[in-house]
């Protein structure tokens, strides 16, 4: 007997990973063939293993708190698993979210559905009042921002299963 499972939609969402380290280069990307008219840079990001990762970063990437990146800077480069990338070395994505490392601060990157559960399960969001909810441009949300892909600035977690977190800041990444 056959069963079909019907697993609810949010579980096919992108994954987004991660890679955390110091920008090491930086290069403007030039128009010449390349389709990017010089508005994607690319950066170089060596982990603490010295393992390094080519990041491009365009119009469409998110820097949190739009702060000017720099080399030195310490980083977090969230980038979307399910996108193609090509088979090269160093490894090249395109830069979803840019998070430059903040004493005590942590980032999440992930799709939250409508009871603020992380797709992956691995972070429970609990809204309070002090939570600022903002879109990408930095407008006021209004609503629930369950159901979309969110970044969540927050600085300590349950030890439950899932861990939860009341939220310092949620940006909603509206339509992705």
């Amino acid at each position: 007997m056959a069963m079909d499972f019907d697993f609810p939609s949010w579980n096919r969402r992108p994954v987004y990973l991660s890679v955390t380290g110091v920008i090491t280069q930086m290069q403007m990307m030039s128009a010449g063939g390349s389709g990017y008219g010089g508005c994607t840079q690319m950066i170089t990001v060596e982990d603490e293993e010295g393992g390094i990762t080519n990041f491009f970063v365009s119009a469409n990437t998110y820097v949190v708190n739009f702060e000017t990146l720099y080399e030195s800077m310490p980083v977090t480069v969230f980038y979307s698993g399910s996108q193609p990338a090509p088979l090269i070395y160093p490894p090249q994505f395109m830069a979803a979210v840019v998070a430059p490392k903040t004493e005590g601060q942590m980032v999440t990157v992930a799709y939250f559905n409508n009871v603020l559960l992380a797709a992956d399960q691995s972070l429970k969001l609990n809204l309070s009042p002090a939570t600022e909810v903002v879109t990408r441009n930095n407008q006021t949300f209004y609503g629930n921002p369950g159901g979309n892909t969110l970044i969540v600035l927050y600085s300590a977690t349950t030890r439950s299963v899932p861990p939860q977190t009341s939220p310092d800041k949620i940006i909603v990444m509206c339509g992705q």
